[in-house]
C-alpha cells in the first residue's frame, strides 16, 4: 500500500513501513500545491531584494552577510558542501530512508520555501532505491541534523555516494542508473532540504517502534521466570493496578497475567511465597513506567515528524517569513533520553530475575546455576557475568545526551540538543537489551525443563520456540552460539509473533 504524504498523520509504525519494508510514497495534490504557493513568495521577495536568512545571507556567524544576486544559487551548492562534514562508518539504509522521509513530510506543509522538484526527488528515490551514502556521526541536533541531512542532498546535485540495488557509488551514477532527474540546487532549496532534526527524530521513530517490542518480550521473559520461580501472581491483579492508575502497570500486569493463563501457578495449583521479592513482584510497575515513558516519548516524536522544522519559516497566505529555531532537536532528545535509560532499567529487573533462577538460595528448588552437575558442572554461572557486563555498559550510555551541549560556530550556535548522540547510544542500549534478556529466556527455559507443573499457554509458546534454537543444557557446553542466537532471536521478534498467535496482542486492554 503506497503512503500519501500530506504533513501530518505521519506515525512511526509509517516510518519503519518506508525505512524498512521499502514501502511507496505519494505527495498529496494539496502539499504540492502549499509548496508552489510558497516557492511563488520566496521568489517574489528575492526578486524584492528582501533579507532573509539562509537564502540571501550567510548563515550562522556570517547571518549578517547579505550576498549579492550572483551568490545566491552559488550558495546553497556551497552551504551543502561545508555541511557534509561527518566522519566514520555509514549510518543503516533504514535510517537515512526514514530520514528522506520525515524531510518530505516537512515540505509537505508548504512553509519551507524550496522548490517542489526537490521533494519530489526525494519521493523518486524512495521509491526506487536510491539511498545515499550517510556518515553516523556529525550531528549536533541543532541547526538541523545538518552533517547528514547534507549528505543526502549531495544527491539532488548529482554528487555524493549512494547505494542502489545493493551497490554504492557514485550519486550520479547511482541515479540516472534509476532515471532520476537531477534537479540542482536554485535559491533556498540547499537549506531546505537539510535545516530540522529530521535524521535523529527518523532513528528515534525507528528506535521506538523496536524498543515497544523488546517491552512486550520483557514480560514474556518476566512470565516463564515467574511460573519457575512459583511466583505469587496476585500482585499482578489488574484491580491492584488500577487502583493506582498507571497505564502502563495496568498494561504490564494485564499482558504478564495473559502470558501464565491456563497455568497451574495462575490458577493457584503451585504454593507460593505470601510476598516475592522486588525483582518478582514489581515487575508491572517497573515494566509499566518504561511504556509510559516510551508512550511520551512517542508523543514528541511524533509531533516533530508532523511538524515545520525550518529556518526561516514561510507563511505565504501572510506574505512573511519568521526565523527562529524551529530546528532545535532538544524537544526529541529530553524524552528519548529518558526512553533509553527505561529500557536499561528494564534490563537491570531482567537480570535480578535471572540471579534468582541461578541462585539455589533464591530459586525455590531449582539446581544450582541450572545444571544437573554442580561442582563439575557450572551450568549458566558464567551466563550472568555476560548480562551483568552487557548491563554496565547500557549504564555507561544511560547518561544523558540533552545536557552536554558543547557551543559551536563562534558561539552564534552556544546550545546544541546533541539529540544525535541520544539516537546513536539508544540503539546500544537496545542492542545490549537483546542480548540480556535473551539470556533470561534461556535461563528461564532451562528452569523450566526442571519443573513438571503445567505452565501458562503463553510461556509454553516462548519456551517452545526457545528451544527450536537453544538446547536443554545437559552438560556444560561453550555458551556464546547460545547467548547470539538468542540475542538475535530476541532481536528477530519471532518469539513474540508466536506467542501473541497464542494469547493476543500484549497491548490489547481497557480501562475501566
Amino acid at each position: 500500500m503506497t503512503i500519501l504524504i500530506t504533513g501530518d498523520g505521519l506515525t512511526i509504525e509509517k516510518v519503519v513501513r518506508v525505512a524498512r519494508d521499502n514501502e511507496k510514497v505519494e505527495l498529496h495534490q494539496d502539499a504540492i500545491s502549499r509548496m508552489k504557493k510558497c516557492r511563488v513568495m520566496l521568489e517574489s521577495k528575492i526578486d524584492a531584494h528582501e533579507i532573509m536568512y539562509g537564502v540571501n545571507t550567510g548563515i550562522g556567524e556570517f547571518s549578517e552577510v547579505v550576498l549579492n544576486d550572483d551568490q545566491v544559487k552559488d550558495f546553497q551548492k556551497y552551504l551543502i558542501y561545508n555541511h557534509a562534514a561527518g566522519i566514520g562508518d555509514p549510518a543503516p539504509v533504514e535510517y537515512v530512508r526514514a530520514a528522506m522521509l520525515a524531510r518530505i513530510n516537512v515540505h509537505a506543509h508548504g512553509n519551507s520555501g524550496c522548490r517542489p522538484e526537490i521533494t519530489s526527488t526525494y519521493i523518486e528515490m524512495l521509491n526506487k532505491g536510491v539511498t545515499p551514502f550517510v556518515c553516523q556521526k556529525g550531528s549536533v541536533g541543532a541547526s538541523g541534523d545538518l552533517a547528514p541531512m547534507s549528505q543526502i542532498a549531495l544527491l539532488l546535485m548529482g554528487e555524493g555516494e549512494a547505494y542502489y540495488k545493493g551497490e554504492l557509488s557514485d550519486g550520479k551514477s547511482a541515479m540516472e542508473k534509476a532515471g532520476i532527474p537531477i534537479p540542482g540546487l536554485h535559491a533556498r532549496d540547499g537549506l531546505a532540504a537539510i535545516n530540522g532534526s529530521n535524521f535523529l527524530t527518523a532513528m528515534s521513530a525507528i528506535w521506538l517502534f523496536d524498543a515497544n517490542n523488546w517491552l512486550k518480550q520483557a514480560e514474556i521473559a518476566a512470565a516463564m521466570s515467574l511460573e519457575a520461580l512459583q511466583a505469587n501472581m496476585k500482585p499482578y491483579s489488574r484491580k491492584l493496578h488500577e487502583a493506582r492508575g498507571f497505564k502502563g502497570a495496568i498494561r504490564s500486569a494485564e499482558a504478564i497475567s495473559k502470558l501464565v493463563s491456563g497455568g497451574d501457578l495462575k490458577e493457584e495449583k503451585i504454593k507460593s511465597k505470601v510476598q516475592d521479592a522486588y525483582s518478582m513482584r514489581s515487575t508491572p510497575q517497573v515494566i509499566g513506567a518504561a511504556h509510559d515513558a516510551l508512550d511520551y516519548a512517542r508523543s514528541q516524536v511524533e509531533i516533530e515528524l508532523n511538524g515545520v522544522g525550518d529556518n526561516p519559516v514561510f507563511f505565504p497566505d501572510e506574505n512573511i517569513q519568521l526565523s527562529g529555531a524551529n530546528f532545535q532537536g532538544t524537544p526529541v532528545s529530553v524524552p528519548m533520553d529518558m526512553a533509553g535509560y527505561c529500557i536499561t532499567m528494564v534490563s537491570v529487573m531482567s537480570e535480578r530475575r535471572m540471579n534468582r533462577l541461578n541462585n539455589p538460595a533464591l530459586s525455590v528448588g531449582l539446581p544450582a546455576f541450572l545444571t544437573k552437575g554442580a561442582g563439575m558442572f557450572s551450568g549458566l554461572m558464567l551466563s550472568q557475568y555476560t548480562a551483568d557486563m552487557m548491563i554496565v555498559e547500557q549504564r555507561i550510555l544511560s547518561a544523558p545526551a540533552s545536557i552536554q551541549s558543547i557551543p559551536a560556530a563562534a558561539d552564534q550556535e552556544d546550545f546544541v540538543s546533541m539529540g544525535m548522540n541520544t539516537a546513536i547510544k539508544n540503539f546500544q542500549i537496545l542492542n545490549n537489551a537483546y542480548g540480556i534478556l535473551g539470556i533470561e529466556l534461556m535461563a528461564a527455559a532451562q528452569a523450566l525443563d526442571f519443573r513438571t507443573y503445567h505452565f501458562g499457554k503463553g510461556t509454553t509458546k516462548a519456551k517452545e520456540i526457545i528451544r527450536k534454537y537453544v538446547e536443554f543444557l545437559d552438560i556444560d557446553r561453550p555458551l556464546y552460539p547460545d547467548h547470539t542466537k538468542m540475542q538475535e532471536l530476541v532481536k528477530s521478534c519471532e518469539i513474540l509473533q508466536e506467542v501473541e498467535k497464542v494469547v493476543g496482542s500484549l497491548e490489547e486492554y481497557q480501562v475501566y
